[in-house]
C-alpha cells in the first residue's frame, strides 16, 4: 500500500513537471509567401527594420550569430553586398513592444523606400520577429517568430541556449517546401 502511494505521488509529480516544461517551452510560428521558388536565394544581407526595438549591441550580436549559424547551415552566405538574393531583419520584444508590420507598392520595404501603409501589432514579452525580402520584388517572402526566446533574467550561457533552440526551432523548416 505505501508502494502505491509512492507510485502515485511520483506520477502526480512527474505530470507536474511535465506541465511546467510544456508551459515553458518554445513556440514558434511561421509563414511563407505562396508561389515563391526558395532556391534562388543562396545569400543574404542584415537590414534594419524602421521602427523596430533592437536589445543592446552584445544581444544583438548573439542573435545574428545565432541566425547566420542556422542559415549557414541550410546553404545561404551572409554578405554585406547590395547584390545579395535575400534581405533579413529583425525585431524583439524584451518587455511588451510594438511591432510595425509595412507594406506597399513601389518599393515599400520595412527599412523605407516608395508608399507603404504599416499597421502594429504587439509582440509579447521575450519574443523574436525574424523577417526576410526579396530585394527583386521588395516583398516579404518569409516571417517567422518565436516566443519565450530572450529572458534578460538568465545567465549569458542560458540566454545563448536558449536563443539557438529558438532558432534551430523557427529555421528548422525553412527553406519552405514548394
Amino acid at each position: 500500500m505505501l508502494n502505491n502511494k509512492f507510485a502515485k505521488l511520483g506520477m502526480a509529480l512527474l505530470l507536474a513537471l511535465l506541465a511546467c516544461t510544456l508551459a515553458s517551452a518554445q513556440d514558434v510560428t511561421t509563414n511563407a509567401m505562396p508561389g515563391v521558388d526558395f532556391s534562388k536565394y543562396q545569400t543574404y544581407k542584415w537590414v534594419t527594420v524602421q521602427g523596430a526595438t533592437y536589445p543592446n549591441q552584445i544581444v544583438d550580436a548573439q542573435i545574428k550569430q545565432s541566425i547566420d549559424s542556422q542559415l549557414a547551415a541550410k546553404g545561404l552566405t551572409k554578405t554585406d553586398a547590395d547584390t545579395a538574393n535575400l534581405y533579413i531583419g529583425y525585431q524583439v520584444s524584451l518587455n511588451t513592444e510594438k511591432q510595425w508590420n509595412a507594406y506597399g507598392m513601389g518599393g515599400g520595404l520595412r527599412w523605407g523606400g516608395g508608399m507603404a501603409t504599416a499597421q502594429q501589432s504587439t509582440i509579447a514579452i521575450g519574443t523574436l520577429v525574424l523577417d526576410m525580402y526579396d530585394p527583386t520584388t521588395k516583398q516579404l517572402v518569409w516571417t517567422g517568430r518565436a516566443t519565450k526566446t530572450l529572458d534578460s533574467n538568465a545567465n549569458q550561457q542560458k540566454k545563448q541556449k536558449n536563443l539557438d533552440n529558438a532558432m534551430k526551432k523557427l529555421l528548422k523548416n525553412f527553406p519552405p517546401k514548394s
